[in-house]
């Protein structure tokens, strides 16, 4: 409905009265309502006025407006007095005056009656919307939705009643937050946490939640957060042992008992069980994250939806939530990403909870210098869910708010977002001095109370308990943490047992690739070919599809001519049969960048998918496949949260382009490549892409392959370049079948997808595993010169080689072999190369991309080691783009590359 405008209303009506059909029918019910509502009222003789129906309109107007922007009335600041009136909401700005306070009028805001005086019903209104709550969420277009809201807190004025258990609960969390932190202040001045002191209400909430999570169902909370707090929410929240975070501080670890390059202790994640005080068991799971804030977000999401596919997607189960900071809520871009996804089919988990500490600060910036919106939760907007504003020293209304919204999810599978308003009691860090640039606001900060002590005083004096009760909550929270110091004192500590989630059991983190056997006999392959290429009866297929899955099965009856995308199809069925799940995602990965793929068929007449991966027998696994956002870090963060929920399955996300990973560096180097080193975190997740020079310019034509290549350590990450559909198939099964867990990176090609040299045999299939290492299949006999290399340029290299055998009669002097895995580095294959080649003269590494970027740089030290001489280069010159953007140039500086590597004696670098 349109803006409710006194005069525009007013108008509006006398239309009505003219002529019904002349408005609206929204507006038509709206009139007839409550008329009809007025004359219903006994003490109406006659029916109602036009005047009396014009002021009924403005009171409803004023109601309206009240519901929609009385949180610019709210107090919900402690920092700055409470505002008294808005010029929007002042009653002449709707028609009215003084003198209709008196007067009724039909309300629906007290539900045993059905009028009010204006004055009861502005005094309602300010009570609901403008006291320690300010609501947004009239912007929430479906009314069922804005309805549900209504009905829980205007009959209450958003005045929640908890007993006196409850209450005494607040304080003694209030206690315990504001204690740890004064306490580790006091035994380890300086050292960095973090400090959550003056927005200590978020603990108390916490407990809140996770007590009525429990009771609405939910069976496991996925916890992801940035640093401020953290300590805070593990002892307090998770009830991690005080005693384990003090040897956190001690640092008195045993050097040879630790398991890789560890993190910092406010980075560290932590998984628990918790009994609510309803007996119900509930798992909390607090994702690791590095100091780039927010990008914990997709992962949190990620890994919901791999344990709601586990709990057969009951998204009521596991309940995703975030805590942000208030600065990087509006400032960090995977914010926007992240809460895009939240309706998505591929990446909805049934809601998520967002829980911002606003501090009203990002380390030295204020708001004004940090969004261009008044709230830093106006973004979220764009999901037309509620926001609930609360003042930070008041636990009751932060605690009844934090409920609503946990109720809210569970109602309508949507997100909701608690903006919990105080402030930070000191800086940034333990280091930082916040008098340096913000004063005036610190001035004021050092003269608040804690929280506890203000939200005790109010207890008292309700007579809920006496001050030594209360008192007793600090001595008893004192009391343990000088008894878990102490013990961490006076014995060496042990590094705790980093706990996981079961389903881990029996996966490892060592490399062992040489036990995977990954061949699949051609019994089972031949049959998995024919549930591919057939489709339900009366399915009307696009005709190149048709002519696709008839030379597939003309593959399969030859023996010969698989080609890429049939492999891989090959892969996933023959995986599926074996009861591995398999879930791919990226941009337009359902039919395939180029249009290789095709696992998701339309119909052409009627628009119905079939997807044959999932036709294949009656006990396989689940093939999911999902066009996603056009996002790269959001949905490369939520896939590694998936494959860290799911090691049973094969988790793969595709870069429409190779160079599109750019987008998604912070994820590969903050959590795929080094997760395991500093969290112990082991991850299978599956990279996918496309790579290759093919004069397409700088922009489609490289994955960067060096940036992997220089993350490349401890045997972290696999970094592979298959050549053949062959090996492409036995790396992909791989790593389902493997028992350890390590990120693959794979550049995949495009224009071999369709080469006819690239092409593999059944048999192909059937036997071997994935080579690391390809010798040359037409090897000479006494070879002069070696090249190796990697991708597209080995076919180019042999086509070019074989052309000149065949015009020039010359014996072939030059062996080519190619690299199939540049990481973990195939050591022992190349050391049988050598010795298979130890006359040849000079050792040359080929490649398309400049020499500082491709693989170069990294292969050569490791070369040169084996071979026991230089290896010379042929490739193009260094250059600040990974390729040329004019065809003619690339043209020119690829004959040469072929050229000079397979004739130039010393080697070369072109230069374009």
């Amino acid at each position: 409905m349109e803006t409710w405008n006194a005069d525009f209303i007013d108008a509006q009506y006398r239309r009505w009265k003219k002529d019904p059909d002349s408005v609206t029918q929204d507006w038509q019910f709206f009139f007839k309502g409550f008329e009809l509502a007025l004359g219903e009222v006994p003490d109406n003789d006659a029916a109602c006025t036009e005047d009396q129906a014009l002021r009924q309109t403005r009171v409803e107007a004023l109601t309206h407006r009240y519901r929609d922007i009385g949180h610019l009335l709210s107090c919900i600041d402690p920092l700055v007095a409470c505002p008294t009136s808005h010029p929007l909401l002042d009653i002449p700005a709707f028609g009215l005056d003084i003198a209709d306070l008196d007067a009724t009028f039909y309300t629906d805001l007290f539900p045993e009656r059905r009028r009010a005086t204006l004055k009861e019903i502005v005094q309602a209104l300010r009570e609901t919307y403008c006291r320690s709550i300010g609501v947004e969420y009239m912007h929430i277009q479906d009314p069922t939705e804005r309805k549900w809201l209504q009905d829980r807190m205007e009959p209450i004025q958003n005045k929640p009643r908890f007993s006196d258990h409850i209450k005494r609960r607040l304080l003694n969390k209030l206690y315990q937050s504001s204690f740890f932190e004064s306490y580790l202040n006091k035994k380890y001045p300086g050292q960095t946490r973090f400090s959550l002191e003056g927005a200590d209400t978020i603990i108390s909430i916490l407990g809140v939640l996770l007590n009525h999570a429990g009771d609405q169902g939910v069976e496991e909370i996925i916890l992801g957060m940035a640093h401020r707090g953290r300590l805070n929410v593990q002892a307090n929240v998770l009830m991690k042992p005080y005693h384990d975070i003090f040897c956190e501080f001690e640092n008195t670890y045993d050097p040879d008992s630790l398991s890789g390059a560890g993190d910092v202790k406010y980075h560290k994640g932590y998984v628990t069980d918790i009994q609510t005080e309803t007996g119900k068991t509930l798992r909390v799971a607090l994702m690791s994250n590095p100091s780039h804030l927010e990008s914990v977000n997709p992962v949190v999401e990620g890994f919901v939806r791999g344990r709601q596919a586990i709990n057969h997607h009951d998204r009521k189960k596991t309940m995703p939530l975030l805590i942000h900071g208030d600065a990087a809520f509006a400032g960090q871009g995977i914010v926007a990403e992240v809460l895009n996804m939240s309706q998505l089919s591929g990446y909805h988990t049934g809601g998520t909870l967002h829980l911002v500490i606003n501090n009203q600060i990002g380390y030295t910036t204020l708001p004004e210098n940090a969004r261009s919106t008044r709230y830093s939760t106006d973004i979220a907007k764009m999901l037309m869910v509620p926001i609930f504003h609360v003042h930070g020293e008041d636990p009751e209304a932060a605690a009844h708010v934090i409920q609503l919204a946990c109720d809210y999810r569970n109602a309508f599978s949507k997100d909701a977002v608690v903006d919990v308003i105080g402030f930070r009691r000191y800086g940034h860090n333990e280091g930082d001095e916040p008098y340096f640039t913000q004063p005036t606001m610190y001035e004021r900060i050092r003269t608040r109370p804690p929280v506890y002590q203000i939200y005790g005083e109010k207890l008292q004096a309700a007579g809920v308990l006496d001050s030594a009760t209360s008192e007793a909550f600090g001595a008893d929270v004192t009391h343990c943490l000088d008894v878990a110091y102490e013990a961490a004192r006076k014995t060496a500590c042990t590094m705790p047992i980093t706990r996981f989630y079961e389903n881990w059991e029996g996966y490892t983190g060592r490399y062992a690739p040489e036990s995977v056997k990954t061949g699949v006999a051609t019994q089972k392959l031949v049959p998995l070919s024919n549930q591919l290429t057939s489709v339900p009866q009366n399915f009307s297929l696009h005709a190149k599809l048709q002519r696709m899955n008839d030379k597939r099965q003309a593959a399969m009856t030859k023996e010969e001519g698989i080609d890429w995308s049939f492999a891989e199809a090959l892969a996933f069925g023959s995986l599926l049969a074996e009861g591995v799940p398999v879930r791919l995602s990226g941009q337009d990965s359902r039919r395939g960048t180029f249009s290789q793929r095709h696992s998701v068929l339309v119909d052409q007449e009627t628009g119905a998918t079939h997807i044959p991966l999932n036709h294949l027998q009656k006990d396989q696994a689940v093939f999911s496949c999902h066009d996603s956002l056009l996002s790269e870090a959001g949905v490369l963060g939520f896939e590694y949260g998936y494959a860290l929920a799911r090691p049973d399955g094969l988790t793969l996300w595709e870069a429409q382009f190779g160079d599109f990973v750019n987008g998604a560096q912070n994820i590969i180097d903050l959590y795929i490549a080094s997760g395991e080193t500093k969290w112990q975190r082991l991850c299978g997740l599956v990279l996918l892409l496309p790579h290759g020079s093919e004069g397409m310019g700088p922009e489609h034509s490289s994955a960067r392959p060096e940036r992997f290549l220089q993350l490349c350590a401890d045997d972290n990450i696999q970094v592979c370049q298959p050549t053949t559909p062959a090996q492409y198939f036995h790396l992909l099964r791989r790593q389902a079948i493997a028992s350890y867990r390590k990120p693959l990176v794979v550049l995949t090609p495009k224009s071999l997808m369709r080469h006819p040299m690239v092409v593999s045999r059944l048999q192909d299939l059937a036997s071997s595993r994935f080579q690391e290492v390809l010798d040359d299949p037409a090897p000479p006999k006494s070879p002069k010169r070696v090249l190796l290399c990697s991708g597209k340029i080995y076919y180019e290299l042999s086509a070019q080689r074989e052309q000149r055998q065949n015009h020039q009669s010359k014996k072939n002097h030059t062996a080519i072999v190619r690299v199939e895995q540049y990481y973990p580095f195939p050591e022992n294959q190349i050391k049988d190369i050598v010795t298979r080649y130890q006359r040849a003269g000079g050792w040359y590494w080929v490649q398309d991309e400049p020499e500082n970027m491709g693989a170069w740089q990294f292969m050569r030290p490791r070369l040169e080691g084996l071979i026991g001489k230089s290896v010379g280069y042929v490739g193009r010159k260094a250059s600040a783009s990974p390729a040329s953007g004019i065809p003619s140039i690339y043209r020119r500086d690829q004959a040469m590359i072929i050229n000079q590597a397979l004739g130039a004696p010393e080697g070369g670098t072109v230069s374009s």
